[in-house]
Protein backbone atom coordinates (compact mmCIF):
# COMPACT_ATOMS: atom_id res chain seq x y z
CA UNK A 1 0.00 0.00 0.00
CA UNK A 2 1.16 3.49 -0.73
CA UNK A 3 1.58 5.96 2.11
CA UNK A 4 -0.86 8.79 2.52
CA UNK A 5 1.61 11.32 1.14
CA UNK A 6 2.56 9.28 -1.95
CA UNK A 7 1.45 10.57 -5.34
CA UNK A 8 1.23 8.47 -8.48
CA UNK A 9 1.04 11.58 -10.73
CA UNK A 10 4.40 13.17 -11.64
CA UNK A 11 4.79 16.60 -10.08
CA UNK A 12 5.31 18.35 -13.43
CA UNK A 13 2.02 16.93 -14.71
CA UNK A 14 0.25 17.94 -11.52
CA UNK A 15 1.50 21.52 -11.93
CA UNK A 16 0.47 21.64 -15.58
CA UNK A 17 -2.98 20.26 -14.83
CA UNK A 18 -3.51 22.88 -12.11
CA UNK A 19 -2.47 25.71 -14.43
CA UNK A 20 -4.63 24.43 -17.28
CA UNK A 21 -7.74 24.00 -15.13
CA UNK A 22 -7.15 27.29 -13.36
CA UNK A 23 -6.93 29.10 -16.70
CA UNK A 24 -10.23 27.52 -17.72
CA UNK A 25 -11.79 29.16 -14.66
CA UNK A 26 -10.97 32.49 -16.33
CA UNK A 27 -11.55 31.79 -20.01
CA UNK A 28 -14.80 29.81 -19.85
CA UNK A 29 -16.86 32.44 -17.95
CA UNK A 30 -14.97 35.39 -19.43
CA UNK A 31 -15.53 34.40 -23.04
CA UNK A 32 -18.94 32.89 -22.29
CA UNK A 33 -20.25 36.14 -20.80
CA UNK A 34 -19.09 38.13 -23.84
CA UNK A 35 -20.90 35.67 -26.13
CA UNK A 36 -24.28 36.46 -24.58
CA UNK A 37 -26.34 38.71 -26.90
CA UNK A 38 -27.31 41.26 -24.26
CA UNK A 39 -24.26 41.10 -21.99
CA UNK A 40 -23.24 44.40 -20.42
CA UNK A 41 -19.69 45.54 -19.75
CA UNK A 42 -20.28 44.95 -16.04
CA UNK A 43 -21.42 41.36 -16.75
CA UNK A 44 -18.22 40.68 -18.66
CA UNK A 45 -16.01 42.38 -16.07
CA UNK A 46 -17.52 40.38 -13.21
CA UNK A 47 -17.32 37.09 -15.13
CA UNK A 48 -13.61 37.61 -15.85
CA UNK A 49 -12.74 38.91 -12.39
CA UNK A 50 -14.69 36.34 -10.39
CA UNK A 51 -13.52 33.51 -12.63
CA UNK A 52 -9.86 34.46 -12.26
CA UNK A 53 -10.18 35.07 -8.53
CA UNK A 54 -11.65 31.63 -7.95
CA UNK A 55 -9.14 30.01 -10.32
CA UNK A 56 -6.23 31.49 -8.38
CA UNK A 57 -7.73 30.47 -5.04
CA UNK A 58 -8.28 26.91 -6.27
CA UNK A 59 -4.75 26.42 -7.64
CA UNK A 60 -2.70 28.61 -5.28
CA UNK A 61 -1.60 25.73 -3.06
CA UNK A 62 -0.71 23.49 -6.01
CA UNK A 63 1.01 25.61 -8.66
CA UNK A 64 0.89 29.12 -7.22
CA UNK A 65 -2.01 30.11 -9.49
CA UNK A 66 -0.16 32.00 -12.24
CA UNK A 67 -2.81 31.20 -14.91
CA UNK A 68 -1.31 33.75 -17.29
CA UNK A 69 1.81 33.52 -19.49
CA UNK A 70 2.63 37.17 -18.76
CA UNK A 71 2.45 36.58 -15.00
CA UNK A 72 4.51 33.42 -15.47
CA UNK A 73 7.22 35.38 -17.28
CA UNK A 74 7.19 38.01 -14.54
CA UNK A 75 7.58 35.35 -11.84
CA UNK A 76 10.43 33.77 -13.81
CA UNK A 77 12.16 37.17 -14.09
CA UNK A 78 11.99 37.48 -10.29
CA UNK A 79 13.49 34.03 -9.82
CA UNK A 80 10.24 32.61 -8.44
CA UNK A 81 10.04 30.01 -11.22
CA UNK A 82 12.75 28.07 -13.02
CA UNK A 83 12.80 28.41 -16.78
CA UNK A 84 11.67 24.81 -17.34
CA UNK A 85 8.76 25.16 -14.95
CA UNK A 86 7.79 28.49 -16.51
CA UNK A 87 7.74 26.88 -19.96
CA UNK A 88 5.47 24.08 -18.70
CA UNK A 89 3.16 26.65 -17.12
CA UNK A 90 2.84 28.62 -20.35
CA UNK A 91 2.04 25.51 -22.38
CA UNK A 92 -0.56 24.44 -19.81
CA UNK A 93 -2.14 27.91 -19.68
CA UNK A 94 -2.48 28.04 -23.45
CA UNK A 95 -3.95 24.53 -23.57
CA UNK A 96 -6.44 25.36 -20.82
CA UNK A 97 -7.55 28.47 -22.69
CA UNK A 98 -8.01 26.55 -25.94
CA UNK A 99 -10.01 23.79 -24.23
CA UNK A 100 -12.29 26.35 -22.54
CA UNK A 101 -12.91 28.20 -25.81
CA UNK A 102 -13.49 24.93 -27.66
CA UNK A 103 -16.04 23.82 -25.05
CA UNK A 104 -17.93 27.08 -25.52
CA UNK A 105 -17.84 26.64 -29.30
CA UNK A 106 -19.25 23.10 -29.00
CA UNK A 107 -21.87 23.95 -26.37
CA UNK A 108 -23.11 27.15 -28.01
CA UNK A 109 -22.37 26.79 -31.74
CA UNK A 110 -24.75 29.53 -32.79
CA UNK A 111 -23.37 32.24 -30.50
CA UNK A 112 -19.82 32.62 -31.81
CA UNK A 113 -16.64 32.50 -29.73
CA UNK A 114 -15.44 35.46 -31.76
CA UNK A 115 -17.58 37.69 -29.55
CA UNK A 116 -15.31 36.85 -26.64
CA UNK A 117 -12.08 37.29 -28.58
CA UNK A 118 -10.13 40.41 -27.57
CA UNK A 119 -9.57 42.88 -30.40
CA UNK A 120 -8.75 46.59 -30.66
CA UNK A 121 -11.82 48.81 -30.58
CA UNK A 122 -12.74 51.43 -33.13
CA UNK A 123 -9.93 53.93 -33.57
CA UNK A 124 -7.47 51.86 -31.52
CA UNK A 125 -4.40 50.74 -33.47
CA UNK A 126 -2.23 47.72 -32.65
CA UNK A 127 0.45 49.85 -30.95
CA UNK A 128 -2.21 51.60 -28.89
CA UNK A 129 -3.68 48.23 -27.95
CA UNK A 130 -0.27 46.94 -26.87
CA UNK A 131 0.33 50.04 -24.74
CA UNK A 132 -3.09 49.78 -23.09
CA UNK A 133 -2.61 46.08 -22.40
CA UNK A 134 0.81 46.88 -20.92
CA UNK A 135 -0.71 49.37 -18.46
CA UNK A 136 -3.58 47.06 -17.51
CA UNK A 137 -1.23 44.14 -16.93
CA UNK A 138 1.06 46.33 -14.84
CA UNK A 139 -1.84 46.79 -12.41
CA UNK A 140 -2.67 43.09 -12.55
CA UNK A 141 0.91 41.92 -11.95
CA UNK A 142 1.37 44.40 -9.11
CA UNK A 143 -1.71 42.95 -7.43
CA UNK A 144 -0.37 39.41 -7.91
CA UNK A 145 2.96 40.31 -6.34
CA UNK A 146 1.65 42.40 -3.47
CA UNK A 147 -1.31 40.22 -2.46
CA UNK A 148 -0.19 36.68 -3.30
CA UNK A 149 3.60 36.49 -3.69
CA UNK A 150 5.26 38.89 -1.24
CA UNK A 151 6.32 37.48 2.13
CA UNK A 152 4.15 40.07 3.87
CA UNK A 153 1.19 39.74 1.50
CA UNK A 154 -2.28 39.70 3.05
CA UNK A 155 -3.69 36.21 2.68
CA UNK A 156 -6.66 37.01 0.48
CA UNK A 157 -5.92 34.42 -2.22
CA UNK A 158 -7.31 35.55 -5.58
CA UNK A 159 -9.64 38.29 -4.33
CA UNK A 160 -7.33 41.25 -4.95
CA UNK A 161 -6.26 40.02 -8.37
CA UNK A 162 -9.84 39.32 -9.42
CA UNK A 163 -10.95 42.81 -8.41
CA UNK A 164 -8.15 44.35 -10.49
CA UNK A 165 -9.44 42.43 -13.50
CA UNK A 166 -12.94 43.80 -12.86
CA UNK A 167 -11.83 47.43 -12.86
CA UNK A 168 -9.43 46.90 -15.78
CA UNK A 169 -12.24 45.47 -17.92
CA UNK A 170 -14.57 48.29 -16.90
CA UNK A 171 -11.90 50.87 -17.76
CA UNK A 172 -10.57 49.48 -21.02
CA UNK A 173 -12.80 46.63 -22.19
CA UNK A 174 -14.22 48.69 -25.09
CA UNK A 175 -10.70 49.71 -26.14
CA UNK A 176 -8.87 46.37 -26.33
CA UNK A 177 -11.07 43.75 -24.71
CA UNK A 178 -8.81 44.03 -21.63
CA UNK A 179 -7.25 40.59 -21.94
CA UNK A 180 -4.16 41.23 -19.76
CA UNK A 181 -3.29 37.64 -20.52
CA UNK A 182 -1.93 36.09 -23.73
CA UNK A 183 -3.77 32.84 -22.98
CA UNK A 184 -7.09 34.68 -22.54
CA UNK A 185 -6.60 36.04 -26.05
CA UNK A 186 -5.03 32.94 -27.65
CA UNK A 187 -7.76 30.42 -26.77
CA UNK A 188 -10.68 32.18 -28.46
CA UNK A 189 -8.41 33.46 -31.26
CA UNK A 190 -7.47 29.91 -32.21
CA UNK A 191 -10.99 28.51 -31.97
CA UNK A 192 -12.63 31.42 -33.81
CA UNK A 193 -9.81 31.93 -36.33
CA UNK A 194 -9.73 35.65 -35.51
CA UNK A 195 -6.25 37.15 -35.08
CA UNK A 196 -6.78 40.92 -34.89
CA UNK A 197 -3.49 42.45 -33.69
CA UNK A 198 -2.69 39.16 -31.98
CA UNK A 199 0.90 40.19 -31.24
CA UNK A 200 -0.32 43.11 -29.11
CA UNK A 201 -1.88 40.65 -26.67
CA UNK A 202 1.50 39.03 -26.12
CA UNK A 203 3.85 42.01 -26.20
CA UNK A 204 1.69 44.35 -24.11
CA UNK A 205 0.91 42.00 -21.21
CA UNK A 206 4.43 40.57 -21.00
CA UNK A 207 5.95 44.06 -21.01
CA UNK A 208 3.53 45.19 -18.30
CA UNK A 209 4.28 42.16 -16.15
CA UNK A 210 8.05 42.67 -16.48
CA UNK A 211 7.81 46.36 -15.58
CA UNK A 212 5.70 45.52 -12.54
CA UNK A 213 8.23 42.86 -11.51
CA UNK A 214 11.09 45.36 -11.72
CA UNK A 215 9.18 47.95 -9.69
CA UNK A 216 8.35 45.31 -7.09
CA UNK A 217 11.92 44.03 -6.86
CA UNK A 218 13.53 47.43 -6.35
CA UNK A 219 10.88 49.24 -4.31
CA UNK A 220 8.45 46.91 -2.58
CA UNK A 221 9.83 43.40 -2.14
CA UNK A 222 9.90 42.34 1.51
CA UNK A 223 13.17 40.58 2.43
CA UNK A 224 12.41 37.21 4.08
CA UNK A 225 14.17 38.29 7.28
CA UNK A 226 11.87 41.30 7.69
CA UNK A 227 8.61 39.63 6.71
CA UNK A 228 5.73 40.13 9.09
CA UNK A 229 5.76 37.59 11.91
CA UNK A 230 2.94 36.60 14.29
CA UNK A 231 2.87 39.01 17.27
CA UNK A 232 4.73 37.95 20.40
CA UNK A 233 2.63 37.18 23.50
CA UNK A 234 2.03 40.19 25.75
CA UNK A 235 4.67 40.81 28.40
CA UNK A 236 2.11 40.55 31.18
CA UNK A 237 0.99 37.17 29.93
CA UNK A 238 4.58 35.95 29.80
CA UNK A 239 5.18 37.07 33.39
CA UNK A 240 1.95 35.46 34.50
CA UNK A 241 3.05 32.25 32.82
CA UNK A 242 6.37 32.32 34.61
CA UNK A 243 4.66 32.95 37.99
CA UNK A 244 2.25 30.14 37.29
CA UNK A 245 5.17 27.85 36.46
CA UNK A 246 6.93 28.66 39.73
CA UNK A 247 3.74 28.23 41.72
CA UNK A 248 3.06 24.93 40.06
CA UNK A 249 6.57 23.77 40.85
CA UNK A 250 6.23 24.28 44.63
CA UNK A 251 5.40 21.34 46.77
Amino acid sequence: MKGKGDRSMPNWLRLMLAEAIGTMFLVFPGVGAAMRPHATLLDIALANGIGLGIGISVTLAVSGGALNPAVTVGLWALGKLKVGTAALYIVAELLGAVVAALLLHLLFPGMGVVAGTPAPGKGVGPLDAAAIECILTFFLMTAVLMTAVDASAPRIAGLGVGLVVVFDVLAAGPLTGAAMNPARAFGPELVSGTWAAAWAYWVGPIAGALIASLVYRYFFQTPPATALQPPAPPAGGARAGRRGGRAGGKR
